[in-house]
């Protein structure tokens, strides 16, 4: 189940890219690339991970509580999880595309 946060970082990413496309725009007109989207996907989740190591290290030397800890890898595994979903679908959509006939 996503937490808030991550909820509310996925609107605020949404946001974000329908702001830099501006109204009126056309996708092709100065709109994010694949190819930036999908980089800042993987950072974002390479961050949450790297939260969630940290918050790790810090409840293992008593500077953090556990709950804070539960949060963190459990944002972290939507993260992945998302990030898993949006990879199969891309392979099946290639795959699809793949079966086109000419």
């Amino acid at each position: 189940m996503a937490s808030p946060t991550v909820a509310a970082n996925a609107y605020a990413n949404l946001a974000r890219i329908l702001d830099s496309a501006g109204p009126g725009k056309g996708s092709d007109a100065g709109g994010p690339s694949f190819s930036a989207v999908l980089k800042d996907a993987l950072g974002s989740v390479m961050e949450t991970g790297r939260k969630s190591d940290a918050q790790t290290m810090a409840m293992a030397s008593g500077k953090a509580n556990v709950m804070d800890v539960v949060t963190a890898v459990a944002d972290t595994d939507v993260a992945v999880s998302t990030l898993v979903s949006v990879r199969d679908k891309v392979i099946q959509a290639y795959e699809d595309i793949m079966k086109m006939t000419i």
